[in-house]
């Protein structure tokens, strides 16, 4: 499996047409929010993740009971509300019909907490729509309770975005093998589905859909810290807004953020980085990989 390099990506961040507008690049939205982890979708969407890759407008999909909480932390983006009830959302297929109207591409699971109706959305977007879907954080351990056939029979292109110890909810496979063999582990469990690209997060980041790879090696210690997880998802789906849903975008996606971790890092430091630092490096982390 190649190690992705900046001149793999340069083409994915080329200068823009004067006359771009910003249809040209992509409404996407990010799902996730409750009661408990408001917090989470906050970062993910604070237009400084999805909107510094790329995408031309971003919607954030949380539950209507926490809508003053969150509105405060949105700048650029637009707000979408899902009925709600104890801070979890509640399934309605019109409504998300509606959230998810002339989207793009849309993240999923970021500070979505445990609720029955999470399994009901998920469900019905892999099994009715036809977009890339970025999976993350709770979005990952709804799927880990369904059918995985349900990967083969999506029309979506799936992303997931596991550590190691999510890895193994959905996967099935012992951790310890995971850590001694993620390459083969994530070959083989990607290999498995039609539509499914995987990224397998650490030291070494490995994405693949099962026939193609790159190893990203790139990140700092400074960037394990709350929400970084959070960064990386929004950074994908921005990218999603405007380039190919395949395995050297998101790769790519990978890559930005290891980058302007490592560069918010350079600046700062280890021990006091925190994910929004990363978000700020996000452009000066662009304009490197342009001009390498």
């Amino acid at each position: 499996m190649k190690e992705l390099k900046s001149e793999d990506i340069k083409s994915i961040f080329h200068k823009r047409d004067e006359n771009s507008n910003k249809g040209n690049f992509g409404y996407v939205g990010i799902i996730g929010g409750c009661i408990e982890y408001s917090g989470a979708v906050k970062l993910a969407n604070l237009s400084c993740s999805s909107l510094r890759a790329g995408c031309g407008v971003v919607r954030v999909i949380i539950p209507e009971e926490i809508e003053n909480s969150v509105m405060p932390y949105l700048l650029e983006q637009t707000l979408f509300t899902i009925k709600s009830e104890k801070g979890h959302m509640i399934f309605s297929k019109e409504e998300i019909d509606k959230a998810l109207e002339k989207l793009k591409a849309v993240a999923i699971g970021m500070g979505w907490g445990e609720c029955p109706d999470n399994e009901k959305i998920l469900s019905y977007i892999l099994e009715t729509k036809d977009i890339p879907v970025v999976i993350d954080a709770d979005g990952l351990n709804t799927l880990a309770k369904m059918d995985k056939n349900i990967l083969n029979e999506t029309k979506c292109k799936v992303i997931l975005t596991p550590h190691p110890k999510e890895f193994e909810r959905i996967s099935g496979y012992d951790f310890k093998k995971i850590l001694d063999n993620p390459e083969e582990l994530a070959v083989k469990f990607a290999k498995q589905f039609n539509n499914v690209i995987l990224l397998l997060k650490g030291h070494t980041t490995i994405v693949t859909n099962g026939e193609e790879g790159y190893l990203v090696k790139r990140g700092c210690a400074g960037m394990a810290t709350a929400g970084s997880g959070d960064v990386l998802s929004g950074i994908l789906v921005g990218l999603l807004g405007y380039s190919e849903p395949n395995v050297l975008t998101i790769a790519a996606g990978s890559y930005l953020a290891g980058l302007a971790g490592e560069l918010a890092q350079k600046e700062l430091n280890d021990i006091s980085m925190k994910a929004s630092d990363t978000i700020e490096k996000i452009p000066e982390a662009i304009n490197e990989i342009r001009n390498k």
